[in-house]
């Protein structure tokens, strides 16, 4: 992860958001349709823009409450690069995440932020449970987040992550299916035993009478099984064995 900024310019709340409408493009506002984000209260700030004025600002947990509940979307993204991980409760976590309402602020705070606070895990044993879509789906982007970015958790977490994906499998609905999906393929490119628990779910599902854990299990068996994976995969293992030498 980049280093954060250690020396962070004086900008409050008010002034953050004067400078995300400063940076605001109507084209880019114009196009978020295109990926699936509604735009009531978007402004049209591209995400290189917001993850600048992130650096700028650095940590500032308190200002991240504020931005959060301007409600505005792209204030909603930059609290993934301003919040500390280190000070989210679970409550706080819960209460973000039952106002999601589209999935790239989802997936932002999961994969920017969530990810690097010690109540991840439970978070997704708690979201993966969950009836709302968005709520749900940020269960799975955490996982696929942790699946990528924590190089230290044992594999049991995961193989605890693969029993909420075989639950979740069948959930038609678009975000939730992605998700779950996305979860899968991280999981199994991390280390050989992973892949193969992930090789094997994929496989049943693949070969399930429901169409949505049927479309899921192909797509994750196409991943899983390409050449590329699979040395990610054997070149993972062998960098562990030699770190235990």
């Amino acid at each position: 992860m980049p280093a954060r900024n250690t020396t962070p310019d004086a900008i409050d709340a008010p002034e953050a958001l004067a400078l995300l409408k400063a940076a605001a493009r109507p084209d880019h506002r114009a196009g978020l349709a295109r990926y699936g984000i509604p735009d009531t209260h978007a402004l049209g700030v591209p995400m290189r823009d917001i993850q600048a004025l992130g650096k700028r600002i650095g940590r500032r947990h308190a200002m991240a409450q504020l931005l959060w509940d301007s409600g505005i979307y792209e204030a909603r993204l930059l609290v993934a690069f301003i919040a500390d991980p280190t000070h989210l409760t679970p409550t706080q976590m819960d209460r973000w995440c039952r106002q999601f309402d589209n999935w790239a602020v989802c997936d932002t705070l999961c994969l920017h932020l969530f990810d690097r606070s010690p109540h991840a895990w439970g978070r997704i044993d708690a979201w993966a449970r969950k009836r709302g879509e968005f709520e749900k789906r940020a269960a799975f982007a955490l996982l696929a987040g942790l699946a990528v970015h924590d190089r230290h958790t044992p594999d049991a977490p995961f193989l605890a992550g693969l029993a909420h994906v075989d639950a979740a499998a069948g959930d038609a609905r678009n975000f939730v299916s992605k998700g779950v999906s996305w979860a899968l393929r991280a999981i199994g490119h991390r280390n050989a035993a992973l892949h193969a628990e992930a090789t094997a779910l994929a496989a049943r599902l693949a070969a399930s009478d429901d169409a949505t854990r049927r479309r899921i299990g192909k797509e994750a068996l196409r991943d899983l099984n390409r050449p590329l994976v699979r040395a990610k995969v054997a070149k993972s293992d062998k960098g562990r064995a030699q770190k235990n030498v």
